[in-house]
């Protein structure tokens, strides 16, 4: 079934990422409605038997169940598409049902995928855990390393998957050249940009398949709900992802699409403030204690990614020399930033991964991604910097910084 919105794609995709992320996809019902409409319904009815089976043969234009399809999930489907410039993309109820199908959608029994090393703990467990539960070999490179992507393609290769940024560490992938080796093989690639969202980098323009999110990040942006998407061309979307998600219903509900939606009102402007503020944080930190943010200059990829980011995103990484003790003090110590495992919302969060996002990984998993037990993450929100540098200077003298 083709989907609609009220809204010409033709005109719609014309219009710049800004009024995409407040007017995209909106389709008003007969009241006029200015704000998107909350349609909160499991099921449809039919005004003859004959229109249910239509809908059903996919002969015919209309919801029929809202595992599959929902007005207000389907005006946030449409928008996330506009902003990704994707031509379809597909809801998911979190960000790890997002890369779930979307991995689990197209692999089968004896395929082979290769992942980057630096990825979000829960990533690494299904590359690491599931996928060879199923038959599926995997191979783990260092995705800052190009050749090294070429030199583990087998003949069985069907997918790459990275991350990029990467959490925690902040590893830069090189898109287009990963992306062009993937292509030239035959290999699809899935990229995670939920640390840089659509306004800051569109992996599809550096050559990738599929782009997967969690938009309780940066989308929702404000620690309220959980949802993910997966963006690609309308055939995989509709083909191959829709059977995945039709039958095991990773269904997004219509209430966090809703917030969602109004969260992506204002994703611009946030990202955008929330960048500036991360790069006065860093600046400040880095003469402090080792510190990644892909804005600096003294970051090893700093070039690169500023060649594929607008700006280095509201995500940094900060490394103390006396492991997890002088990690966890400088946390306790703080009086503004949160101790908190969450990423891209408003209010800025810290978290120590190594005894939380990735603590289900082994040590020696760890130690190779480079997820140290001095390692911390912070997220900068929306506060003014100035506090949050006089809140950051005040914990790093605690802890002995």
């Amino acid at each position: 079934m083709k989907r609609k919105t009220g809204q010409d794609r033709s005109v719609t995709s014309r219009w710049r990422p800004a009024t995409q992320a407040v007017r995209g996809g909106t389709a008003r019902s007969e009241y006029g409605e200015t704000s998107e409409a909350l349609f909160l319904t499991s099921g449809y009815s039919y005004d003859r038997a004959a229109d249910a089976a239509a809908r059903f043969a996919g002969e015919q234009a209309g919801m029929t169940y809202s595992r599959l399809q929902n007005p207000t999930v389907e005006m946030l489907e449409q928008r996330i598409a506009l902003l990704e410039g994707a031509e379809a993309c597909r809801s998911m109820a979190t960000g790890m049902a997002a890369m779930t199908a979307a991995l689990l959608c197209q692999l089968e029994h004896g395929d082979h995928v290769v992942a980057g090393r630096a990825a979000f703990g829960s990533c690494r467990w299904l590359t690491d855990t599931l996928l060879p539960k199923f038959g599926i070999a995997t191979t783990i490179v260092d995705g800052r390393d190009t050749d090294a992507w070429r030199d583990a393609i087998r003949p069985n290769t069907k997918l790459f998957f990275f991350e990029t940024p990467a959490n925690p560490t902040l590893d830069i992938v090189d898109m287009a050249a990963v992306c062009g080796i993937a292509r030239a093989a035959g290999v699809t690639t899935v990229v995670d940009n939920a640390f840089a969202s659509p306004m800051l980098q569109r992996p599809l323009e550096y050559g990738a398949d599929i782009v997967a999110y969690s938009a309780t990040k940066m989308m929702d942006g404000q620690g309220r709900v959980l949802a993910g998407a997966v963006c690609g061309r309308e055939e995989f979307i509709e083909k191959t992802l829709l059977g995945f998600t039709r039958n095991t219903g990773p269904t997004l509900s219509a209430f966090n699409a809703w917030v969602v939606l109004k969260g992506l009102e204002t994703l611009d402007l946030r990202i955008r403030r929330q960048s500036d503020n991360a790069l006065a944080v860093a600046t400040f930190l880095e003469d402090r204690v080792a510190t990644l943010y892909p804005g600096l200059a003294s970051h090893p990829q700093h070039a690169l990614a500023m060649q594929q980011m607008a700006a280095g995103g509201t995500i940094i990484a900060l490394t103390v020399d006396d492991g997890r003790s002088q990690a966890h003090a400088l946390l306790d110590a703080l009086a503004l930033i949160d101790i908190s495992n969450n990423i891209g919302d408003s209010r800025s969060l810290m978290t120590h991964p190594a005894s939380t996002t990735h603590a289900g990984l082994s040590e020696d998993v760890r130690q190779d991604m480079g997820v140290t037990e001095g390692l911390l993450r912070l997220n900068v929100g929306l506060e003014d910097p100035a506090d949050l540098i006089d809140d950051l200077d005040q914990a790093l003298r605690v802890a002995g910084l």
